[in-house]
């Protein structure tokens, strides 16, 4: 089975775990093509070489680096002469050029394809991206999809085709694993530590995070790891509201040292709010901290609540009253902590590694291939 990967999510060292799993399994030849970079909030997200055992990674550059719908490859139709795939995985949306561009030059050599989609909003884009939009789902073999909103979205715009649930990536459990007795110890006595991972902008409710901080009492301090157009209006908020020595704003780290980031909390939250055109798609940070033993707590906006199921807390949208109980709660009671921190990371275990995804992954390989 030849697969050619087209992925610029695979440039995270941690998420090509995913790849050596799915490169294990019976018959698989896998190629992965990723960029040598992307331009996001976050500035110039590099290539990790993490995980590159069992398959090429091969790195290709890309026309219109940093624009989300316009990117593409424009050496993609030399490596699929060298590949020579049966199947080309889009990770991608099928309103993109680079989806379009690649679909286009895979069934043109005779490949089989699908693509990837995380949009849980049913959403009309402006031309081109309508016409490239119809055109992927007229003619893909097969769409996988993050969450039940997303596959509902694509049904409703027309496709017709196969489809899987599926998340884009897993974690591996034994990187993200809770703290050691040694490390537990090193960090008794240090206060209750609430922490926030992610992009800082207005949807993902950093702000709510710092109003619920506010009348929180007891012993605490806040880590918020992340970048983006609001990081300077969240530190002065944490300012205004008298937050300015317990509240740490922090620069992103490399996925390898994610781990030990998370191990530190008490608590990982995830305040996101909708909006009309976006609402939480997974909260892959959830999964993380779960797996890491870290109690979550997430807003319901979207696929949070589906995520979490019962190894964490859940609060309604924008609530900061409701938000600061569950974190008082937490913070009061180290056996709810201990509790589920359990079912987080058996929640992990039983849904979200990087070996169930590839193998779920393998499974739709397999069925578009004996279809076709």
């Amino acid at each position: 089975m030849r697969v050619l990967m087209v992925s610029k999510a695979c440039l995270v060292g941690a998420y090509q775990r995913k790849l050596e799993e799915l490169a294990a399994l019976p018959g698989m030849e896998l190629t992965v093509m990723v960029p040598p970079y992307w331009r996001d909030e976050r500035g110039r997200v590099e290539l990790e070489r993490q995980h590159t055992g069992g398959y090429e990674l091969v790195v290709e550059p890309m026309a219109l680096n940093g624009h989300f719908h316009l990117h593409f490859y424009p050496g993609l139709r030399r490596r699929i002469r060298q590949v020579q795939p049966q199947l080309v995985h889009i990770d991608e949306e099928p309103y993109n050029v680079a989806t379009a561009h690649a679909l286009r030059l895979a069934q043109g050599a005779g490949a089989r394809t699908l693509f990837f989609s995380w949009q849980n909003i049913l959403r009309r884009y402006p031309w081109p991206f309508h016409l490239l939009e119809r055109y992927v789902l007229r003619r893909v073999d097969y769409a996988i999809v993050g969450n039940q909103a997303s596959g509902r979205v694509w049904r409703a715009k027309g496709y017709q085709g196969p489809m899987a649930v599926i998340p884009q990536f897993g974690i591996d459990p034994q990187a993200m694993s809770p703290a050691t007795g040694v490390q537990q110890r090193q960090a008794a006595g240090r206060g209750f530590i609430v922490g926030y991972v992610g992009r800082l902008v207005a949807e993902k409710g950093v702000d709510l995070l710092l109003e619920a901080l506010s009348g929180l009492e007891g012993t605490w301090r806040a880590y918020i790891q992340g970048s983006g157009p609001e990081r300077d209006a969240l530190q002065a908020q944490a300012r205004q509201l008298g937050l300015g020595q317990r509240v740490s704003f922090d620069e992103w780290i490399p996925s390898a040292q994610m781990p030990g980031y998370y191990r530190q909390l008490d608590v990982l939250v995830l305040p996101s709010r909708t909006r009309p055109n976006w609402k939480e798609q997974f909260g892959r940070v959830l999964v993380e901290a779960m797996a890491c033993g870290v109690p979550v707590v997430g807003s319901d906006s979207g696929e949070i609540p589906n995520v979490i199921g019962d190894a964490g807390l859940v609060f309604p949208e924008d609530d900061a009253a409701a938000l600061r109980q569950h974190l008082a709660d937490l913070l009061l009671d180290p056996g709810l902590r201990l509790e589920l921190a359990q079912r987080g990371r058996e929640r992990v275990l039983a849904h979200y590694t990087q070996a169930q995804v590839a193998a779920q992954t393998y499974q739709v390989y397999q069925e578009i291939l004996e279809a076709g």
